[in-house]
């Protein structure tokens, strides 16, 4: 349950990073975020990780009070579910500016003030992007480059979308963006969710930019990647473009 309590914010921005079992990074990735010279606020969502990350997260609350903070959820149910969970927490805080962040520096923290500043200047979508200007991907095999740039092939394909990098993850939204997609009506909870956000901002009219990025690997960890999650983003796709918007 989110919680009902005020929350003093110390940016007009947050950084939400959806976790389980990111021990072996999230520390790195909290003090990299809190170094930046703009002042982002970051939100953890945990999904009762058996490594013990909320408790590494709780002890350096401490250190970075009101910019540090946590939600625990009960069970896994998915990335798309954290986020949304991330999502409404952020409105009810009052942040501005609402980000998307993977906990295992795939996503450059340094690219974060790019995203900002592209939603500041007016986009109502920033998408750090892999496919904008080429391929940028270090240290995945060939194999997994063309499954994912061709599923951004084909999600364009099927739905129109202007967007060439349409499963990326890192991605900043202004509140308004947030506050007009029915957050309750999202289906998709792997791949496929990060898909369906940027196709309703889209299908509302909102301006997505995409901002060229290096995606580079985890190196610490497991990756979350799995059969079901492609197969969700493959079919997912044409039933989302029969049901429309909501």
């Amino acid at each position: 349950m989110i919680n009902q309590a005020t929350i003093l914010t110390a940016s007009d921005a947050l950084v939400i990073i959806p976790t389980y079992n990111e021990i072996e990074n999230i520390e790195e990735i909290i003090r990299a975020v809190f170094s930046l010279e703009k002042t982002f606020d970051i939100l953890i969502v945990d999904d009762s990780s058996p490594d013990g990350t909320a408790q590494k997260v709780k002890d350096l609350q401490a250190e970075f009070p009101n910019r540090l903070h946590l939600e625990i959820r009960r069970e896994k149910q998915g990335l798309g579910v954290a986020y949304i969970h991330g999502f409404k927490w952020a409105l009810k805080a009052g942040y501005e500016y609402i980000m998307e962040m993977d906990a295992d520096f795939s996503h450059n923290p340094n690219d974060l003030p790019h995203l900002y500043e592209a939603c500041v200047s007016g986009a109502d979508v920033a998408v750090g992007s892999r496919y904008a200007d080429g391929i940028n991907v270090v240290h995945w095999d060939i194999k997994r480059i063309l499954l994912s740039y061709f599923a951004s092939k084909y999600v364009r394909l099927i739905t129109g979308i202007p967007v060439k990098d349409t499963t990326a993850g890192f991605v900043c939204y202004q509140r308004k963006v947030l506050e007009t997609i029915d957050l309750d009506q999202i289906k998709f909870v792997g791949y496929a969710f990060q898909i369906e956000m940027k196709f309703k901002a889209w299908k509302h009219g909102f301006d997505i930019k995409e901002v060229t990025i290096i995606f580079t690997d985890r190196v610490k960890g497991k990756s979350k990647m799995n059969s079901s999650i492609i197969s969700e983003a493959v079919f997912g796709v044409i039933k989302m473009k029969m049901d429309g918007i909501k």
